[in-house]
């Protein structure tokens, strides 16, 4: 067996392995990466760009059946060429992993290990039966993997994670949705606006990531208005039959229905890679999962020399996130002993769904488990149906919350559905990162006619109810009609 020795070794070659690796290459020269799978990131591959491919070619569709809204008349019938829509999603997918694998070719090859690493203890580490690494200090950036009910195994290939769905030649013709998440919604929803028909089952009511039950509601119900979702489902019975699955469940009336799909797709979440590293070799304390803790601003553990980041960790699983983490990981695995906390950012999250789901900061249900409902926050709010330029373009659907602190003023977060919430949330994360105010935060310039306008009568309600402020006015002439 080959022996190894360096002064930090990386496991993982995703997005967080390869920014702790170069982060700790600014240190020291002796560093080394392992890896079991693939290179490269999971929003390249299987996550977040092949995902907004099939979105896009979604809201191709969506716009052309929108049209006559506006008194044009596309000529003709709408045709959607299944193979054509996935030949694009896989050739653009394949182009996006491209250039993340043209910077791992950039590494050089004594600095990268293929095969799967264990634990022997908190310093060593086996790699298959071809190679032992000795380390100083280790960063596990193994990511994570979907996970599902075992008992759905019997599916076999008709059971299907977002990974799958990528690599499809054709669209099929009918899919059920497990998990009304991220990733399911997403999903789901390019799915039905394709021509795939689509049911959607979850469980406990949880749409989205959401908190906030006001927000929650009004997704469960906009969703609705465009396919089948049962967000607290009593999926009875689920049976292969030759390539179809026959579900049997009831619906939300209480009556018992079938149905027929071709696939089932499985968005019940993810599971860190943790659990085959034979952790228990090294002391760290972990979690109830199995998951190492660690500090979120230094990415430790609790044993000093082993740090982790990414969706390994647990903390939040998102790209920028995790590039964040690996970057802290590495920089103090390279740096050790002088540990140093890293720059964490505000919180921010995005689901890709028309109308689209943002949240920024500290969410509905951290803020109640914080402050309680005593009266410590008020929540402001507004309306995208009747907002001007949201009607102007037809995208007049959602619902947006802003809370702040009683007292203070200060903005603590907010929860929203709506049209161009991607971009609203980038605003209000910057506002938050910067820890302004309600009144702050309503003295930067608003354009008119936006669809940014309406942050603005939300921050205004809030302030009110603040008592930092006048009541608000029905019909505001300074802000142009519509507002």
């Amino acid at each position: 067996m080959k022996t190894i020795n360096r002064d930090v070794l990386v496991i993982g070659g995703g997005t967080a392995g390869l920014g702790a690796y170069r982060a700790a290459k600014a240190h020291t020269d002796s560093v080394i990466m392992v890896e079991g799978g693939p290179f490269g990131t999971t929003c390249a591959r299987v996550g977040c760009m092949p995902s907004k491919l099939l979105i896009a070619a979604a809201e191709a569709v969506h716009h052309i059946e929108k049209a006559p809204g506006f008194g044009v008349y596309p000529q003709g019938e709408t045709r959607v060429d299944g193979r054509e829509v996935m030949d694009r999603v896989k050739r653009e997918r394949d182009r996006f992993v491209g250039f993340v694998l043209e910077g791992v070719d950039d590494i050089p090859a004594e600095d990268k290990v293929y095969g799967y690493a264990k634990f022997v203890d908190a310093n060593t580490v086996q790699v298959d039966e071809h190679t032992q690494i000795n380390a100083n200090r280790v960063v596990i950036a193994t990511g994570s993997r979907p996970s599902w009910p075992a008992a759905w195994n019997h599916l076999g290939d008709r059971l299907v994670i977002n990974d799958d769905v990528f690599d499809w030649d054709d669209l099929p013709s009918s899919v059920a949705v497990f998990g009304p998440g991220v990733i399911g919604i997403e999903l789901g929803q390019a799915l039905h606006r394709l021509g795939v028909k689509v049911l959607m089952f979850g469980v406990g009511g949880q749409v989205g990531p959401l908190t906030d039950p006001e927000i929650m509601a009004y997704a469960d119900s906009a969703f609705n208005d465009e396919f089948y979702l049962d967000a607290n489902a009593s999926v009875e019975e689920m049976v292969r039959e030759g390539d179809t699955v026959h579900i049997r469940y009831k619906d939300k009336q209480g009556e018992l229905q079938h149905a027929e799909v071709d696939y089932v797709l499985a968005a019940t979440g993810r599971r860190p890679n943790v659990d085959k590293l034979d952790i228990e070799n090294t002391g760290i304390e972990c979690d109830a999962r199995g998951v190492p803790v660690a500090n979120p601003h230094t990415m430790q553990t609790s044993v000093a020399s082993i740090f982790i980041a990414g969706d390994a960790s647990n903390q939040i699983p998102l790209l920028h996130e995790a590039a964040d983490q690996g970057r802290i990981a590495g920089d103090n695995a390279g740096r050790f002993p002088d540990i140093r906390a890293g720059l964490r950012r505000s919180k921010i999250a995005a689901v890709f769904s028309d109308p689209q789901i943002a949240m920024v900061g500290e969410s509905y249900k951290e803020i109640t488990g914080r402050l309680g409902t005593c009266g410590c926050f008020e929540t402001g709010a507004v309306s995208f149906e009747g907002q001007g330029r949201s009607r102007v373009m037809l995208v007049n659907k959602g619902l947006l919350h802003v809370y702040g602190e009683q007292g203070t003023g200060r903005f603590l977060g907010a929860e929203m559905i709506g049209p161009n919430a991607e971009h609203l949330a980038h605003l209000l994360a910057w506002a938050h990162q910067n820890q302004m105010t309600i009144s702050q935060m309503l003295d930067m310039p608003f354009y008119h006619p936006v669809i940014e306008e309406g942050v603005r009568t939300a921050l205004r309600d809030l302030n009110a109810k603040l008592h930092l402020g006048p009541e608000m006015i029905k019909h505001c002439l300074d802000c142009g009609p519509g507002c």
